[in-house]
């Protein structure tokens, strides 16, 4: 189970490490990062900048669905430490992937880590069904 307990602490991680990420493209399009209006200023980046904001937002969706396939795998009674465990490390170097790939505009990497992500969330569902 502490693997999978990791794997959920790191996705929850992967949205915070992107907005960071963002900072040096905010003081270089802006000059400073706005603390007062952050998510506004977010919204007018462009390119790497914007693509990385993206990439948050869609980080937390990501997160939501694995962190819901994972509460089933576990009412379930999945055995953590088979394939579940496999498919939540997957889904992390996926995620990470992804963050990486959409910040550098590489879209079909990107496009296949997105896929890596939501085929192993899926993959942890069909093991919470078929327990």
């Amino acid at each position: 189970m502490t693997t999978i307990l990791i794997c959920l602490l790191l996705g929850a991680l992967i949205p915070y490490a992107l907005a960071f990420s963002s900072l040096p493209f905010r003081s270089k399009q802006f000059g400073s990062p706005d603390l007062n209006e952050p998510r506004a200023q977010g919204n007018q980046l462009t390119d790497a900048g914007g693509r990385v904001v993206a990439a948050q937002a869609n980080a937390w969706e990501a997160l939501a669905v694995f962190t819901v396939a994972n509460v089933a795998a576990f009412m379930a009674g999945v055995d953590p430490a088979g394939n579940w465990s496999i498919a939540a490390m997957v889904w992390v170097v996926g995620r990470i992937g992804h963050g990486v790939f959409y910040t550098m505009g590489n879209a079909p990497l990107r496009v296949l880590s997105f896929l890596l992500g939501v085929g192993t969330s899926i993959w942890i569902f069909v093991m919470a069904i078929t327990a």
